[in-house]
C-alpha cells in the first residue's frame, strides 16, 4: 500500500522547516554543520560496531630512562610500541642515527664488539608505521668505571674526654653518590644518638667524647647502589684520654651548617633534608620552627634525634624560612634556612588519541606547568613543527594546536614537549582521520512503550565515517518535522515529547543511499493517575492510621508497584503484626502509632512506563506530657506562687492545667482539685489555709486527654492564725418538738487555723422582751435549746474560735423551734372536670404549726356512671374487666409541693364516678382529710376493639369475628364494619356495614373476589362518637386439593412424607394408597390426612423393600412415586447364632452379675440410704410458702390458693411411706377445684396448670 510519507532526516545544514527556538539553540549540538565548527567532533567507535583489522597509529608501550652504566650489562634502553601495521624502530644518539632500523622490537642493548664508552650520550627512539611516527623523550646514558678503593694511610686520632671530634669519609666520586655506613670490624653499625650522628655527606660527628668512644675500628663503608658495590675505608683509631680538668659546661656550636644562613633549592615531589648538627656539653637539644608559618602546616618532620628536618614529598607550600635552634643549660645557637621550591615540567592537560571523520576540526590541547614555566613545542611524526611545511588549516597558539577541515592525509602522531631548566617531558598523541562504512547499531523491531503525555526516544543509533545520513518514515503520518514535538539526535535516534494515542504505530529508520534500515513500534498507554492519595491524618496515639493510595493504571500494564516512604525513607513490607502493613488495595496501615510516627508519608505508584506520587502526613495526637520542675515562691500573708514548665503537647495545644493539693497534717491525705489554670499560663498564685502542711502537683490537659501528674512539690507548712471564716449553713432542725435544734456545716479541719478549735453558739428569741444573747461553746453540731415552744422564731449565730481568738463575727439567722402536725384540714375544696382531667382548688391551710411543705390530693374511683355498663362480653373478657376495675378502685395520691392552692389531676377514666379529699403537710406529718368531694367524668369515645379475626367458609365469603373494646368509656351503641378491595391500578370503593346491636361481634361478608385481598376495619362507637379502628388484611380461603409434590425421606420401617400446603388453601382430607411391590401384596390406605398438616410418617413397612405410593383426587392421580425403605431384606434367622453356645453363656453371666449388683444396692438403701422425710417436707413447704404477690396467678381466686396450700401440706405430712421417699423430685399439682394430681418427675405438666412451684399458663 502506497502512503505519502514525510522523512525524518539527519543531515548537515539548517533543517528544511522552521523549528522552535529551543531546538534551534540545540541544533549545533545535534547536527553536523556545513560551516567549520568551533570544537572538535571526535569519533568514538561503539562496542557494537563490527570492524575487522582496523589500522592504528603507533602507540609507545615501553620507553627508556636516563641512568649511569658501569658495565656493558647495564646498557638497556627499552622502546616498544603497538600499532597496525606493526611499527618499525630506529634510534638517534646525540642527534645522529644510531644503529639499524628494527621491526619486532626497538629495545637497545650493548653489543660485545662495542666499548662501554661508546654508549655514553643522549638517546631518542622513533616508532613508525604508515599512519605516523611516535618518539620517546630524550634520555642520557652516563658511562663510568666501577668505583675502586684508593690506597689510604692508617688514621689515628686522640682527644680528651668532653671534647668534640669529626671523623671524615672520602669515598671515590661518582654521578650516583654513595650511601655511607659507619660500622666496626664486625660489620655492626656505630650506634647513633643525639651525641653521635652521621651527617648527610657521611661525616661522623661526636658532640662530646666519652671514654667509651675509644676504639680502633671506626670504618666508613660507601655503598654504590647503581654499581652494586660497597667500598670500606681504612679503619680509624680513636683514643679518648681522661681529662681531670675538664669543665662540664660548654655552650652549643654547630658542626653543620657553617654560618647563620643557608639557601636551599628543592624540586617539588622530591625528598629534601635540612640538617643542624651541634656540639657542646652537655649534649644540646635541637628544635625546628617555620619562621613565616606553622611547622605543623608544612610537610617537614624532625628526625635523626631532631638534627634533621625531613620533607618526604616537598610541595610548593613548603617554600619559606626555617630555623633550627640548638641549646643546652649554658646557651643556645641558631641557624636559618631559606627553602625555595621549584618544579620540573608536569602536565596540566593532555591531548587524547582520537579518531575523526574528514572535514572535522581538531583541537589538540596540551598544557604543562613548572617552576620556572616550561616552554611548549609541537612536532609531527617526530619532526619539529618549525621544520614542517606551513598549512593554512593549521594554527598553533601556545599549547593549543587547531587543524581545520581534516583530511585522510592529516593522519599522524603529534608530539607535545615541555621543558625548563629542571628537565623535559613529552607526549605522543595521534590524530587518525578514518573512513568506516555506515552501520545501524540499534536492534530491529524494538517495541517502545510510553504513556500519554510522556516522552519516548526511538533508537536508530548509526555509526560510520563520514557520519551517515539517517531518515525516519512513519506509516500514514503527517509531516513529522513540522511537529514541534519531534527532535532528531546526532546518532540518528528520534525523540517524541508529549506522546498521544494517535502516535502509536510502526516507524522505519534507514541510512540514505544504503539498503540498511530498522523498524520501531510505538505503543502509547494511558497515564497512571492517583485517584486518592494519602491525606493529612490526625490520629490518637496507640490507634491505627490508614493512608489511602488508590490509583488507576492502564489495564494493559500488568505490573504496578506501590512504594511507601516515610520522610523520604522507603518503608519495607511487613507482617500484619508489625508496625507497617501494606493492604491489597495499596493503602498503608500504621499500627499502634506513637509520637515518633508523626511524619510525612508519600505513596509512589511505579509502572514499567511511568510513576505518580502523592504525599500526606500523620500527626499523632496524645495527651500532653506531665509538667516538670515545679517550684514554690512565697507571696504575701498566706499565699504562694506555684510555677512549672509545661511538658510536650503532642500536637494538641494544652488547654488548661489542673492544680491539685494534698493536705498532710489534717484530713484523709488525698489529692484534691484546687485550681484550673488556662493553658497559656505556667504559674498561679494560691491562698493557703493556716496551720496546714501542703504538697502540690500539676496535671496538663488538651483536647485528647490529661497527662500523668507531675512530681509533687516539697512540703510547705503554714503558721497558725485565728479562723478566717464562720461556719456556713447555720439553721434549725424543726423535727424535735418544743426544742430549738441549732445545726450548721462543720468546718474542715484545714479551716481551724490552730489548736483549741470550737464553736461559739449564740441565740435569743426573735422579737422577744429579752434582747440579751445567750452563748454556749460546743465542739461540734448540733446544739439543743429545750422548752423553746412550738415553731417559735429565734435569732441564732455560730462563730469559729481557736486558741488565738475568735473568727469574724457572723450575721444572725432566723430559725424556729420544733414543729407539730397541721391541726386543721384544708377548706373550700372544689373541682372542674374536663374529659379525663380534673382541676382541684382549695383554700390555704391554717394552723399548720410549722413550715407548710405542700398538699396531698387523694382521688378514688367509685365505679362507672349510671351503675353497670352494658356487658355482653365473654367470660374471659368479663373477668379481665372486673380485675381492672378492682385495680382502679385503689387510691391515687398527687403531691403538691409549696403553697399552691390548685392542681390538675389527669389520667382519669371516662364515664366514671370519683371522690377526692385534700390534706396539708409539714415535716412532722399531714393534717386531717378535708370532707369527701364527689365528681364524675363525661362519656367518651370507646377504644379500638380488642381483637379481630376471620374465617372463610367458601371462596367468596368471609366471617369477621371481633371482641369489644377493653375501654368502652361509656355505653356501646354498636359497630361499623369497613372493608376495601386492594387494587394496584386504582382505588376501589370503601364498603361499610353497620351493626346496631353491641352484643353482636361477628359479620359475614359476601360476595368477595377470591383473587383479591381486602383490608378490614371494625370501629366501636358510643354517644360521644366513633373510636379508633382495629384493622386486618386478608383474603378468602380457596378450595384445597391433595398435594401434588411430596418429598420422601426413607428409614428402615417408615417413610417420612412432607409437602408444602397452599398459603390460602382450605383444609382437604385425603388418603395415601401404598403397596409393597412383592407377589401377593395388596393396596392399603393410610389414615385420612389433612392437606394443611404438611407432614406424615407412613409406618409399619418392611425394611429393604420397594413400595408404590399414590395420592388421588377423585378418579385422577394427583401424585405417584416408587421408593425403597432402608435396611436388609427380612429373612429367616440363621441357625449359626443358635449354635454358638459360648455366646449364650457369656450373655447369661452378664445378666447374673447385673442382678447381683441390683440386690446389693437395694440392701444398702434399706439400711443406710434413708434420709429425713421431715427435713425434705420442711424445705418443700418453705419453698412453696414464699409470697406469691409477684407471680402471675391466672384466673384463680385467692380462695382457691388458700385451699390448695393446706391440701399440699397435708399430702406431705404422712408417714415414712410418703411420695417424697420414692424419688428426689415430686411434682404435686391440683386441678382448678383443688383436687389432688400427683405426678412423678419426668412426666409432662398438668394440662390445666400447676401449683406454686410451677406458675400456671396464661390463656
Amino acid at each position: 500500500m502506497c502512503v505519502s510519507q514525510r522523512r525524518w532526516t539527519g543531515c548537515r545544514g539548517p533543517p528544511p522547516t522552521p523549528l522552535p527556538p529551543v531546538l534551534l539553540l540545540l541544533l549545533p549540538l545535534f547536527f553536523l554543520s556545513s560551516s567549520p565548527p568551533l570544537v572538535q567532533a571526535a569519533i568514538d567507535i561503539p562496542n557494537d560496531y563490527k570492524v575487522h583489522n582496523m589500522s592504528q597509529p603507533p602507540i609507545l608501550t615501553a620507553v627508556p630512562r636516563s641512568y649511569t652504566a658501569f658495565s656493558q650489562e647495564d646498557i638497556y634502553l627499552p622502546c616498544e610500541a603497538s600499532g597496525n601495521p606493526a611499527p618499525t624502530f630506529r634510534w638517534v644518539k646525540d642527534g645522529k642515527a644510531f644503529g639499524s632500523e628494527t621491526t619486532a622490537s626497538g629495545t637497545l642493548r650493548a653489543e660485545d664488539e662495542e666499548t662501554l664508552e661508546s654508549y655514553g650520550g643522549e638517546y631518542r627512539c622513533y616508532a613508525s608505521n604508515s599512519l605516523g611516527t611516535a618518539m620517546t623523550p630524550r634520555v642520557r646514558v652516563i658511562v663510568e668505571a666501577q668505583p675502586v678503593l684508593l690506597k689510604q694511610q692508617k688514621v689515628s686520632k686522640r682527644a680528651r674526654e668532653g671534647e668534640s671530634i669529626i671523623l671524615s669519609c672520602h669515598p671515590p666520586q661518582s654521578s650516583t653518590p654513595p650511601h655511607i655506613h659507619w660500622m666496626d670490624k664486625r660489620m655492626v653499625h656505630i650506634q647513633q644518638s643525639a651525641r653521635v650522628l652521621v651527617a648527610l655527606d657521611g661525616t661522623l660527628f661526636i658532640s662530646n667524647l666519652l671514654s667509651s668512644d675509644s676504639r680502633d675500628d671506626y670504618i666508613c663503608n660507601a655503598q654504590y647502589a647503581e654499581a652494586r658495590t660497597v667500598l670500606p675505608s681504612r679503619a680509624v683509631s680513636l683514643t679518648v684520654t681522661p681529662n681531670n680538668d675538664v669543665v662540664h659546661a660548654r655552650k652549643p656550636h654547630l658542626f653543620r651548617p657553617i654560618g647563620s644562613h643557608t639557601s636551599v633549592l628543592a624540586l617539588s615531589e622530591q625528598s629534601v633534608t635540612l640538617e643542624c648538627i651541634p656540639k657542646g656539653l652537655p649534649t644540646p637539644q635541637v628544635v625546628w620552627r617555620k619562621k613565616d608559618g606553622l611547622l605543623e602546616d608544612s610537610g617537614g618532620r624532625p628526625s635523626a634525634h631532631g638534627r634533621w628536618l625531613h620533607f618526604e614529598h616537598i610541595e610548593q607550600n613548603d617554600d619559606g624560612e626555617y630555623e633550627c635552634r640548638a641549646f643546652n643549660t649554658h646557651g643556645a645557637t641558631t641557624h636559618s634556612y631559606t627553602l625555595t621550591v621549584e618544579a620540573s615540567p608536569f602536565w596540566v592537560k593532555r591531548p587524547r588519541d582520537l579518531l575523526y571523520s574528514p572535514g572535522e576540526t581538531v583541537r589538540l590541547d596540551c598544557q604543562a606547568d613548572g617552576i620556572p614555566t616550561p616552554l611548549l613545542t609541537w612536532s609531527i611524526n617526530g619532526q619539529p613543527l618549525t621544520e614542517v611545511d606551513e598549512d593554512p588549516r593549521r594554527s598553533v597558539a601556545g599549547g593549543v594546536l587547531i587543524l581545520e577541515d581534516v583530511e585522510f592525509s592529516d593522519t599522524a602522531v603529534y608530539q607535545c614537549e615541555a621543558a625548563n631548566k629542571h628537565g623535559n617531558i613529552l607526549l605522543n598523541t595521534y590524530l587518525y582521520v578514518i573512513e568506516l562504512p555506515p552501520q545501524i547499531l540499534s536492534s530491529d523491531g524494538v517495541v517502545y512503550k510510553t504513556t500519554e503525555g510522556g516522552n519516548v526516544t526511538m533508537h536508530c543509533e548509526s555509526f560510520g565515517s563520514p557520519r551517515p545520513h539517517v531518515t525516519w518514515e512513519g506509516e500514514a503520518r503527517p509531516p513529522l518535522l513540522s511537529d514541534p514535538r519531534v527532535a532528531l539526535l546526532t546518532n540518528g535516534s528520534v525523540t517524541l515529547t508529549g506522546a498521544g494515542h494517535e502516535d502509536s504505530g510502526e516507524y522505519t529508520c534507514s541510512i540514505q543511499h544504503r539498503n540498511i534500515s530498522v523498524t520501531a513500534h510505538l505503543e502509547v498507554f494511558n497515564r497512571t493517575v492517583m485517584l486518592s492519595g494519602p491525606q493529612d491524618v490526625r490520629a490518637l496515639r496507640g490507634s491505627v492510621a490508614l493512608l489511602d493510595c488508590r490509583f488507576y493504571k492502564d489495564p494493559q500494564l500488568v505490573q504496578a508497584q506501590v512504594v511507601w516512604r516515610r520522610n523520604e525513607h522507603k518503608l519495607h513490607e511487613s507482617s500484619p503484626d508489625d508496625k507497617y502493613t501494606f493492604l491489597e488495595n495499596g493503602a498503608l496501615q500504621v499500627s499502634d502509632i506513637q509520637s515518633e510516627d508523626s511524619a510525612s508519608y508519600s505513596c509512589e505508584v511505579l509502572t514499567e512506563l511511568d510513576h505518580v506520587k502523592a504525599s500526606g502526613s500523620i500527626t499523632v495526637l496524645a495527651p500532653p506530657d506531665p509538667p516538670r520542675d515545679l517550684s514554690l515562691s512565697d507571696g504575701e500573708d498566706h499565699s504562694i506562687t506555684l510555677s512549672w514548665i509545661p511538658g510536650h503537647s503532642h500536637n494538641s495545644p494544652i488547654t488548661e492545667f489542673l492544680v491539685e493539693v494534698v493536705e498532710l497534717q489534717h484530713g484523709e491525705k488525698r489529692w484534691a482539685r484546687l485550681r484550673i489554670v488556662p493553658g497559656d499560663f505556667n504559674h498561679v498564685e494560691l491562698a493557703l489555709d493556716p496551720f496546714c502542711t501542703f504538697r502540690f502537683r500539676v496535671i496538663a490537659a488538651n483536647a485528647i486527654g490529661t497527662s500523668a501528674a507531675s512530681q509533687p512539690t516539697e512540703e510547705r507548712h503554714t503558721p497558725p492564725a485565728v479562723p478566717a471564716k464562720s461556719p456556713s449553713g447555720v439553721r434549725s432542725d424543726p423535727s424535735h418538738s418544743n426544742t430549738l435544734v441549732v445545726t450548721w456545716e462543720e468546718m474542715d479541719r484545714r479551716s481551724h487555723g490552730g489548736e483549741g478549735f470550737h464553736y461559739k453558739v449564740s441565740w435569743r428569741q426573735a422579737g422577744g422582751p429579752d434582747a440579751r444573747w445567750n452563748h454556749s461553746n460546743v465542739p461540734a453540731p448540733p446544739f439543743l435549746v429545750t422548752d423553746a415552744g412550738t415553731y417559735t422564731p429565734f435569732e441564732i449565730k455560730v462563730q469559729a474560735v481557736n486558741f488565738l481568738g475568735e473568727g469574724p463575727a457572723p450575721e444572725p439567722t432566723i430559725a424556729h423551734s420544733g414543729e407539730e402536725e397541721p391541726e386543721e384540714a384544708p377548706t373550700g375544696v372544689s373541682t372542674t372536670v374536663a374529659n379525663s382531667t380534673v382541676r382541684v382548688q382549695w383554700n390555704e391551710a391554717r394552723k399548720v404549726r410549722g413550715l407548710l411543705k405542700g398538699y396531698m390530693i387523694y382521688v378514688r374511683r367509685l365505679g362507672p356512671r349510671g351503675g353497670r355498663v352494658r356487658r355482653s362480653l365473654g367470660k374471659v373478657h368479663k373477668e379481665k374487666e372486673k380485675e381492672r376495675e378492682k385495680e382502679k378502685e385503689g387510691r391515687s395520691v398527687t403531691v403538691v409541693n409549696g403553697t399552691k392552692t390548685s392542681e390538675e389531676v389527669g389520667g382519669l377514666q371516662l364515664y366514671s364516678r370519683y371522690e377526692l379529699s385534700v390534706t396539708a403537710f409539714n415535716s412532722k406529718g399531714q393534717s386531717p382529710h378535708s370532707p369527701p368531694h364527689h365528681f364524675s367524668t363525661p362519656e367518651g369515645v370507646p377504644g379500638a376493639p380488642a381483637s379481630l379475626r376471620f374465617e372463610s367458609p367458601s371462596e367468596k365469603s368471609l366471617v369477621l369475628y371481633w371482641t369489644p373494646p377493653e375501654e368502652s368509656n361509656g355505653v356501646l351503641l354498636g359497630y361499623t364494619v369497613q372493608y376495601q378491595q386492594e387494587v394496584a391500578s386504582r382505588d376501589s370503593p370503601l364498603q361499610m356495614e353497620t351493626v346496631s346491636d353491641p352484643d353482636v361481634t361477628h359479620m359475614e361478608l359476601q360476595p368477595l373476589d377470591p383473587s383479591s385481598s381486602y383490608v378490614f376495619k371494625v370501629i366501636a362507637h358510643t354517644a360521644a362518637g366513633d373510636g379508633p379502628p382495629v384493622q386486618l388484611r386478608g383474603a378468602t380461603m380457596l378450595d384445597g386439593v391433595p398435594p401434588s409434590h411430596v418429598s420422601i425421606v426413607s428409614s428402615n420401617t417408615s417413610l417420612n412424607l412432607s409437602w408444602v400446603p397452599g398459603e390460602r388453601d382450605r383444609n382437604h382430607g385425603f388418603v395415601i394408597q401404598y403397596r409393597r411391590k412383592s407377589p401377593g401384596c395388596d393396596w392399603k390406605d393410610s389414615e385420612v390426612l389433612n392437606s394443611t398438616q404438611g407432614f406424615y410418617s407412613l409406618r409399619g413397612l418392611q425394611p429393604g423393600s420397594e413400595y408404590h405410593l399414590v395420592v388421588k383426587h377423585g378418579n385422577d392421580t394427583q401424585w405417584e412415586n416408587v421408593t425403597w425403605t432402608i435396611g436388609p431384606v427380612p429373612s429367616e434367622m440363621s441357625g449359626v447364632f443358635a449354635a454358638q453356645g459360648w455366646l449364650i453363656g457369656l450373655i447369661t453371666a452378664i445378666l447374673l452379675l447385673v442382678l447381683i449388683l441390683l440386690i446389693l444396692c437395694l440392701i444398702k438403701r434399706s439400711k443406710g440410704g434413708k434420709y429425713a422425710v421431715k427435713d425434705k417436707e420442711d424445705k418443700e413447704v418453705d419453698s412453696e410458702a414464699r409470697p406469691m404477690k409477684d407471680e402471675p396467678f391466672g384466673e384463680y381466686s385467692d380462695v382457691e390458693e388458700k385451699l390448695s396450700q393446706p391440701s399440699l401440706n397435708g399430702s406431705k405430712r404422712g408417714s415414712d411411706d410418703s411420695l417424697a421417699e420414692y424419688g428426689d423430685s415430686v411434682d404435686i399439682q391440683f386441678n382448678e377445684d383443688g383436687s389432688f394430681i400427683g405426678q412423678y418427675s419426668g412426666l409432662g405438666p398438668a394440662p390445666h396448670g400447676s401449683g406454686p412451684a410451677s406458675p400456671p399458663l396464661h390463656p
